[in-house]
């Protein structure tokens, strides 16, 4: 048996917008998601939105004892920020009971929550000021930090500002996969750079208020970067790659500064995003206490033979690279790559002087898993046990080499609604009936993980 540390946090990890529903219910005003629904709902798949997903809104006491059931100790998930603060500045009581109550239950069942504030779902009040672009957006999320820090402090100690920040960066404003759906690299650079001060100032805040004895964090989707060949070409794309879309984010989250290579680059191409005074002093005061580490597939890059370099973005400096010898999920189109999560254990080893840090996420979505259903209706998922025993053997060789990894959580708990994928792939330990209630039915790897939770290890 292959032992992990003791107190290791076992669980699953979730979203508000993706698993609450209740989408416009209780005093929640809209979101992104809601507005975008309602005007294309045509980008949906089969023209499914956000209005019920898993209904946790009215099924989070089940939950809470299905968790208990599974011998989990976390669960991380988030808050909505247009269902607590639906105009910005008017507390929703409504909202406060609820989740209060949520926490509070978890806690009662001995499920420690991880709280998120933001997991792309920007608030439509503050979307219609420009969003992450407009300066005001920093101090807007700041207030709503502290607004949560206040009210729910006691009961949540593990704090996360944000869910992959480089996400609703790229999928918003260099694809079309998130609103608002423009491709502006300068437009891209400053809401990242509002984000990290959002970030920052909200660390700030968790950190001023005297009520507060826990930690706050940041959750990245952290991607192993590599190189087609040892050829130099492909290796500085890899370099390249990595400071535009890992580092970018991280280095200022977890080392208070932003590379100073990306800052030269960006003024080289006219790129740098607008500052205020004080704002990078800021962001070095306020460095996390711990790191929430998404982890799926790796990025594999090579060098792009004459880019266009008229209109720079990051592609501009490195193209992808599709390994023949990758094993993929086929539903999903990623790789499966478990040795990845050790090269990203011994990076937050070596290169980010061993920061207490966790996975946040890791899955693996598969559509059709009904036609896998035994005589007793439980899906029969030894893929994901497969997956998710091939991460964690190589999660438990970088803690024993001396990596500060304190938890491990699946995406996810129970089968959630995807933003433009609806319920196409299913990720959760528990399958989700949206037919018929949306009741939960536990699949075969709820039982394998339960077995690894109790024995806290792994063969």
């Amino acid at each position: 048996m292959r032992k992990f540390p003791e107190n290791f946090f076992w669980g699953a990890a979730a979203s508000a917008p993706q698993t609450e529903g209740a989408a416009l219910e209780h005093g929640k005003s809209a979101t992104t998601w809601d507005y975008w629904f309602e005007t294309e709902p045509e980008r949906f798949h089969n023209n499914v939105g956000p209005k019920h997903t898993s209904n946790v809104y009215n099924q989070y006491k089940e939950d809470a004892q299905l968790m208990q059931d599974m011998s989990m100790n976390s669960y991380r998930t988030s808050i909505s920020w247009a269902r607590l603060l639906p105009d910005g500045k008017t507390v929703n009581e409504e909202a406060v009971a609820y989740y209060r109550d949520y926490f509070q239950t978890l806690k009662d069942k001995g499920v420690e929550p991880i709280m998120n504030l933001f997991h792309f779902d920007m608030p439509m009040w503050l979307m219609e000021k420009g969003g992450w672009e407009a300066r005001e957006s920093v101090d807007a999320f700041a207030f709503y930090a502290d607004t949560a820090f206040t009210l729910f402090g006691d009961i949540i100690k593990k704090w996360a500002t944000f869910n992959e920040p480089m996400v609703h960066i790229e999928c918003g404003y260099l694809g079309d996969a998130h609103y608002p759906a423009v491709r502006d690299y300068k437009r891209a650079i400053q809401v990242g750079f509002h984000t990290v001060m959002a970030h920052a100032k909200a660390v700030e805040a968790y950190r001023k208020n005297k009520n507060n004895d826990g930690e706050i964090s940041c959750i990245l989707n952290l991607s192993p970067v590599y190189a087609k060949s040892d050829d130099e070409k492909d290796q500085h794309a890899r370099h390249m790659a990595d400071l535009l879309l890992i580092r970018s984010l991280l280095d200022p989250i977890v080392l208070g500064k932003f590379p100073e290579e990306l800052i030269e680059l960006y003024r080289k191409h006219d790129l740098l995003p607008v500052i205020e005074e004080d704002d990078l002093e800021t962001l070095e005061a306020n460095k996390v206490d711990f790191l929430g580490v998404n982890y799926y597939q790796p990025l594999r890059v090579q060098h792009r033979e004459n880019p266009n370099m008229d209109v720079i973005t990051p592609g501009s400096f490195f193209m992808g690279y599709d390994w023949p010898e990758k094993r993929i999920n086929p539903h999903r189109g990623w790789e499966i790559y478990p040795e990845g999560i050790y090269d990203i254990s011994m990076r937050m080893k070596n290169d980010y002087g061993n920061l207490p840090w966790f996975i946040s996420e890791n899955g693996m979505g598969v559509e059709g898993e009904e036609k896998f259903q035994d005589e007793n209706g439980i899906i029969q998922d030894d893929y994901r046990i497969e997956f998710i025993n091939d991460h964690l053997e190589f999660l438990h060789k970088s803690i024993e080499e001396g990596s500060n990894c304190f938890g491990y959580h699946l995406w996810t708990f129970v089968d959630c609604w995807s933003w433009l994928n609806s319920y196409k792939n299913r990720y959760g330990f528990y399958r989700v009936d949206i037919d018929d209630n949306f009741k939960r039915y536990p699949k075969k790897s709820s039982f394998w993980m339960k077995e690894v939770i109790e024995q806290n290890a792994i063969k």
